[in-house]
């Protein structure tokens, strides 16, 4: 009977473990945990180190992780201007940088017009109300690009629990 219940124990023990951990994913070297609400689904190129939809009935956002290693991609002040470029018409944007257990985020918020398309180089659609937030992580391994699209209305609901994941993978 003890040996029942310890087995059945174990058992329980391994399958939270195994739930936890499926939320859990690392991009260079740093390990963030979803929120509950992000949806995992495969990375649509391998520039996508990780890839969630946050849904909101027929309407949803897109939130992607990219890494290109130590020095990828250029700068934080690049990046920052390519993303706004995505815009067709920007109604605000914010930018603001902290330092966050010894790293630096820099957090970029915009909405307005958003040039939405299928691939990176592939034709785009204007779409107003869109939104983004956008954060560069400055990892000890390189850059690590987080980057949340969709109508605005999902992204600024999503806003604090990005922050929240990021953050808390940095303390």
């Amino acid at each position: 009977m003890i040996k029942r219940i310890t087995l059945l124990l174990a058992g329980a023990m391994l399958l939270t473990q195994s739930v936890l951990a499926a939320d859990e994913f690392t991009v260079a070297g740093v390990t963030f945990t979803k929120p509950k609400t992000w949806k995992k689904v495969a990375p649509a190129s391998s520039m996508r180190k990780a890839q969630f939809a946050i849904e909101d009935g027929s309407k949803s956002a897109e939130v992607v992780f990219f890494y290109f290693g130590q020095g990828g991609a250029g700068g934080v002040d690049a990046n920052v201007k390519r993303w706004l470029g995505q815009f067709q018409k920007l109604d605000n944007n914010k930018q603001e940088s902290k330092k966050v257990g010894g790293t630096k985020v820099t957090y970029v918020i915009a909405d307005g017009t958003y040039m939405v398309g299928k691939s990176f180089f592939g034709p785009k659609t204007p779409t107003p109300g869109y939104a983004m937030f956008a954060a560069i992580v400055e990892s000890n391994q390189g850059a690590i690009f987080v980057k949340t699209t969709g109508p605005k209305k999902i992204v600024e609901g999503a806003h604090r629990d990005q922050r929240k994941m990021i953050e808390e993978a940095l303390k």
